[in-house]
């Protein structure tokens, strides 16, 4: 059994409304022996409504309220403190300066924005085809990798397929391979991974983020570090569909994955 979530969300995420204890709880319950918690930061947030959240992150209290929950449940399971950390190419000297401010386990570099706009809303896809938009998202991401170190891994690698009109039904690593993979290229060569984020069930794909031909073209281009995170942001959500990432690693030609502490990566056996 994988015992490690890598990303996971507490009601200091702005799109989340769980304690952080409930989830340790239901961690707990689920025999996890290390939990990371990953709180959304995202610097200049384009804001579509006015009920957009801004995910704007309060650190301190984030972090005083870890530093009790890890004390309290010392010896009954490993706490993390991470964040994810969203990169846009006009804030990556403010994102370097914060990433150095705090003790931070595990860094989560993201993508929600691309050019200021999120997948997430229909406006990104309008007016142009849906293969413009998965493009920009990830010429948006090697501008990013280009630019920026102070991370472990890269998150939802393909987040934007998600919010497509199609969603992956048109998607492959080949028809995107020309920015695909000088991404994985880049991440390699620089030492740093990505995450199997098993959130993509959750959201119809029947497949994690990155796609499994992506995650397969990683290991054999030489990637060696990889995360497992459920992207959980309820308790109910946690080590969501573990079980198939353990079996997709091990197809894709891994045989660990990865946890970090004080930024430094560790391997466990799959």
């Amino acid at each position: 059994m994988i015992q490690a979530d890598f990303h996971l969300h507490s009601h200091f995420s702005q799109d989340s409304l769980a304690p952080m204890e409930e989830m340790i709880k239901k961690g707990l319950s689920l025999g996890l022996h290390t939990m990371c918690f990953t709180e959304h930061m995202d610097f200049d947030y384009v804001k579509t409504t006015e009920t957009t959240p801004s995910f704007s992150l309060d650190t301190p209290s984030y972090y005083n309220c870890f530093l009790d929950l890890k004390k309290q449940y010392k010896g009954h399971i490993c706490l993390l403190f991470g964040v994810e950390l969203g990169l846009q190419p006009h804030i990556l000297s403010a994102c370097s300066a914060y990433a150095k401010q705090y003790p931070f386990d595990f860094i989560i570099a993201s993508s929600h924005l691309a050019n200021r706009r999120d997948p997430y809303y229909p406006q990104y896809f309008q007016g142009r085809r849906e293969e413009e938009g998965y493009l920009d998202y990830f010429h948006s991401i090697f501008e990013n990798i280009s630019s920026f170190d102070d991370f472990q891994v890269y998150g939802h690698l393909d987040y934007v397929i998600r919010y497509g009109p199609y969603k992956n039904q048109f998607f492959s690593f080949e028809k995107y391979q020309d920015i695909l993979e000088p991404i994985l290229k880049s991440l390699i060569e620089k030492g740093k991974g990505i995450e199997l984020n098993t959130s993509g069930f959750k959201y119809g794909l029947f497949q994690p983020h990155p796609q499994i031909d992506i995650l397969k073209h990683y290991r054999e281009l030489g990637g060696e570090i990889i995360t497992i995170g459920s992207d959980g942001h309820k308790p109910e959500e946690i080590a969501n569909h573990f079980s198939t990432a353990k079996e997709i690693l091990i197809q894709c030609g891994f045989t660990y994955y990865t946890i970090f502490k004080n930024q430094h990566p560790e391997f466990l056996p799959l």
